[in-house]
């Protein structure tokens, strides 16, 4: 008997899970966390078996892509165990991807891992090429390390794809030294608009906030920019730069609301399905995983009771010099 698939109230196949496996980073980034941050006590996370239980129950009921997000995916005690264990997935053709988001920090320890497990595409968060400059973003971040780490990936086998936090007044300087750098190490480049999420302790939001626009019209000065169809069934628009065949991502959830197609939900490290990242509603997961270990069904009913309440769409709104919509969890509880 095949499973009917997840339908949301709009119509939208859900196929896409994103996944934090930790609260936790090595980083302390400024529009993504504060810098003294409490993290989750270990029994609220959900274990490796559990994580590896409750997605097998998605891709059961028609999830054909798993991201693994966090905090940082990799400072997770055993995430490769995860990692190997969901090839099976892979292997059987029940799942055509399984990708990751990570800060860098500890892919030259585990990018030959990652590709063994099945992993071919991978998307770095880099918000800057100036040591100092990156110290300061990230608070506790080490830029060489990073560097060594993509080249880890790339000497693996595996395609890396760099995210960049469009910040104003820190790397607008840097937008064509950054899209030459990716383009010179065939790197696709998707910039993000920074959203209005979590108490950063005095961060000002509206003040970080560099539109998309404009950085596209100043890229547009120097460069032939070609408007591609191409999606990933993720909220970016692409266009190619021809001079240098790269293709350039723009989140914008601020200024192009990117909802109508929305085919993804987010489980957090404690089990909480949030059906869009720019709201605040949420079903408890945990619970009916662990009430029953020998059955999944309590897990699947959930799992579709959520769903039929996914919203149409986010509330993010800069228009009036203010963050409305904001939601208060911090990026790094969600996993972006």
């Amino acid at each position: 008997m095949e499973t009917a698939p997840l339908i949301d109230p709009f119509a939208r196949a859900i196929t896409y899970l994103r996944v934090s496996v930790t609260d936790r980073c090595d980083f302390r980034c400024v529009y993504c966390m504060s810098e003294n941050m409490t993290f989750l006590p270990k029994k609220e996370l959900l274990t490796l078996e559990e994580l590896d239980r409750m997605c097998s129950t998605f891709v059961s009921l028609g999830v054909r892509k798993l991201r693994i997000t966090g905090g940082e995916p990799l400072v997770r005690r055993e995430i490769m165990t995860f990692f190997r264990s969901m090839t099976r997935h892979l292997e059987s053709g029940d799942l055509s991807e399984i990708t990751i988001t990570t800060n860098g920090s500890q892919l030259e320890r585990f990018a030959k891992d990652l590709y063994a497990a099945g992993v071919r595409r991978i998307n770095v968060s880099l918000d800057t090429l100036d040591e100092s400059k990156f110290a300061r973003v990230t608070r506790w971040g080490r830029l060489p390390q990073v560097l060594r780490g993509i080249d880890a990936a790339q000497a693996a086998g595996l395609r890396v794809k760099i995210n960049t936090v469009a910040l104003k007044g820190f790397n607008e300087d840097e937008l064509f030294t950054l899209t030459e750098w990716c383009a010179s190490r065939d790197m696709d480049l998707t910039f993000i608009e920074v959203m209005p999420m979590g108490d950063l302790g005095g961060e000002d939001r509206v003040g970080q906030y560099w539109s998309l626009k404009d950085l596209q019209a100043r890229l547009a000065q120097s460069y032939t920019l070609t408007e591609l169809a191409h999606r990933t069934g993720g909220p970016a628009r692409y266009v190619r730069l021809d001079e240098t065949g790269q293709q350039i991502g723009f989140i914008t959830p601020l200024t192009h609301n990117f909802c109508e197609s929305c085919n993804r939900v987010r489980l957090t490290c404690t089990g909480e399905l949030f059906m869009c990242l720019g709201q605040e509603d949420n079903a408890d997961l945990r619970s009916p995983l662990r009430s029953d270990p020998n059955s999944n069904v309590a897990l699947e009913n959930a799992i579709r009771a959520a769903i039929s309440l996914k919203p149409r769409g986010h509330d993010f709104d800069y228009s009036r010099q203010q963050a409305d919509g904001q939601v208060s969890r911090h990026m790094s509880h969600t996993g972006g």
